[in-house]
């Protein structure tokens, strides 16, 4: 269930607001510019799938939001637990960082938790399968797919160079939630 907890960025263990409600959580996050929605594939898939027939279930959406946003790049990423690279891969995100693009995702399959610092507030936003949240360009963000992922994501760019990061070295991070499996 996707979930949403704000908190005052000195204060990591006393939440503010909190919501399961998909409805809340994009009225919300909307309040601080961050997009969430939630979509339904319009064919079944499956874990596996090629990445054409996991963008042709989503074709409605993905074709409204390339039109809206004028993204570029549309493709899948998947990472399981049985990757040799899955923690490597986890430490690369869990720092703060901003993007000089948009970052967007929608959930195919699994969950991540993506936990946006704007202004004097955190927040943690767990999302799972139908979420799609689009995270400004320059907010400084960070995100756990958890020590044994389970994450089939795709991922909107305007940049051809794709996920490019500039880590702001502040240490923010480590004191926030991390994803357990």
């Amino acid at each position: 269930m996707s979930q949403l907890h704000i908190y005052s960025d000195s204060r990591p263990g006393v939440a503010l607001q909190k919501s399961s409600s998909p409805k809340d959580i994009a009225r919300l996050l909307g309040l601080a510019g961050i997009r969430f929605e939630q979509w339904q594939a319009g064919a079944d898939i499956a874990a596996g799938d090629s990445q054409d027939k996991v963008l042709g279930a989503y074709d409605k959406d993905i074709s409204r939001l390339v039109n809206e946003e004028g993204y570029q790049t549309v493709d899948v990423i998947s990472i399981r637990a049985d990757n040799p690279d899955k923690e490597a891969l986890r430490q690369k995100f869990l720092s703060e960082h901003t993007h000089s693009e948009d970052e967007v995702r929608f959930f195919v399959e699994g969950k991540g938790l993506f936990s946006l610092h704007i202004g004097e507030k955190v927040y943690e936003v767990l999302c799972e399968k139908g979420d799609l949240i689009s995270v400004p360009a320059n907010t400084p963000h960070w995100f756990d797919m958890g020590p044994e992922p389970h994450l089939v994501a795709i991922r909107f760019f305007n940049n051809q160079e794709g996920w490019v990061a500039h880590y702001t070295g502040s240490e923010i991070a480590d004191q926030f939630s991390r994803l357990d499996s």
